[in-house]
């Protein structure tokens, strides 16, 4: 768990609706810190817009507490939690101008007619939509109408920011723009957020701490890095990414390092505790993996045949039979040497080899 204050704590939060067979929310319990950007991740249906709208009041939990600050939240209604949401669609009024759109909240918590025309107007400018006002939001483009729906959210100064998958409604450029307008504009504030996405990579590129969920749990917290590099499960390593999942007989094992066989080679590596049974579950990124003709920078060589590359503009990705195993293998700026093909070498690097600790998903 991170070090620094918590702002919103989830202590063993559950949610079910009525006819379904499985808990939507299921024991959630997090810390998220004080003017961090965090993000659920997660498939479909894993509870992550489930978890954020109980957050937001829309839902009641069934059990458990939630708590912004030292306050309680679980019977304060939604109006004065001191959150704000913006949602996939936006939810734009289409009757409404953009001034009138975001002053829509202070109209309706009554703030005087002049405070309340600042307040819009310095909003507006901070999201750099001066000269939109009198604009309706079919007059706007995507990126327009989520800045809108921003500036709304952020008009009315919420202690907590809630984001329900705000960017998925946009073309793929847009997108990686205004992901970096929206991290720079909740640096500025120094609001906590919490955002909800199926997008790998934007979780992995804007977040602070990460929650990936799946049947209403939460099955890893970290930081982007640690759920990548070393995922806890088999279903962590495989949903983020792609991964090569190896079987490894053990041949010694200790409470930090285990040893085992990889092809022709006993592999000493790092691990978390003493690993039990025979068999250790390994974790290997294709990035971590290159292509070569023998043992190179203190890896081991394993021998295999290209049986499929696929190219990916940045990289090339090569599938390399190695026994009964297609193994991936990921090479950078493919065009800068020939393509591999026929028999290669995998060169393994065992410090980038990741030991999983639990091999029972969850």
């Amino acid at each position: 768990m991170p070090d620094a204050e918590p702002h919103v704590r989830l202590v063993h939060l559950s949610k079910r609706f009525a006819g379904a067979a499985a808990a939507a929310v299921d024991d959630v319990s997090l810390d998220i810190p004080l003017g961090s950007f965090t993000t659920f991740l997660g498939p479909s249906g894993c509870g992550k817009t489930t978890t954020l709208r109980t957050i937001a009041g829309f839902y009641e939990p069934d059990q458990g507490d939630m708590f912004i600050g030292q306050r309680r939240i679980n019977d304060i209604p939604a109006h004065r939690r001191q959150t704000a949401m913006v949602f996939q669609d936006y939810a734009l009024f289409p009757h409404m101008s953009v001034e009138e759109n975001v002053g829509y909240g202070l109209r309706l918590a009554r703030m005087p007619r002049d405070k309340a025309t600042s307040r819009v107007r310095e909003t507006l400018e901070f999201l750099d939509l001066t000269g939109l006002e009198r604009r309706y939001p079919n007059q706007l483009s995507g990126g327009q109408q989520q800045r809108v729906a921003l500036a709304r959210a952020l008009v009315m100064s919420p202690e907590v920011l809630l984001l329900d998958e705000p960017l998925s409604n946009l073309d793929a450029r847009l997108r990686v723009s205004i992901r970096a307008e929206l991290i720079s504009i909740q640096r500025q504030l120094g609001i906590t957020t919490i955002f909800v996405t199926h997008d790998q990579d934007e979780a992995l590129s804007m977040s602070d701490w990460v929650a990936v969920m799946n049947h209403g749990k939460v099955v890893q917290w970290g930081t982007p890095w640690e759920v990548y590099y070393r995922p806890r499960t088999p279903f962590m390593a495989d949903f983020l990414g792609s991964v090569n999942l190896v079987h490894a007989p053990i041949l010694e094992s200790h409470p930090d390092r285990v040893t085992v066989q990889l092809g022709p080679h006993a592999l000493e590596l790092a691990c978390e505790g003493t690993l039990p049974g025979g068999e250790a579950l390994l974790a290997i990124r294709p990035e971590t993996l290159s292509l070569g003709t023998g043992r190179a920078d203190g890896g081991v060589a394993l021998q295999g045949l290209v049986v499929r590359r696929t190219f990916l503009g940045h990289l090339m990705r090569y599938t390399v039979r190695i026994g009964d195993l297609d193994w991936l293998v990921d090479q950078p700026d493919p065009g800068s040497a020939e393509l591999a093909d026929g028999s290669v070498s995998v060169i393994v690097n065992p410090l980038r080899v990741h030991v999983l600790p639990e091999v029972v998903d969850a």
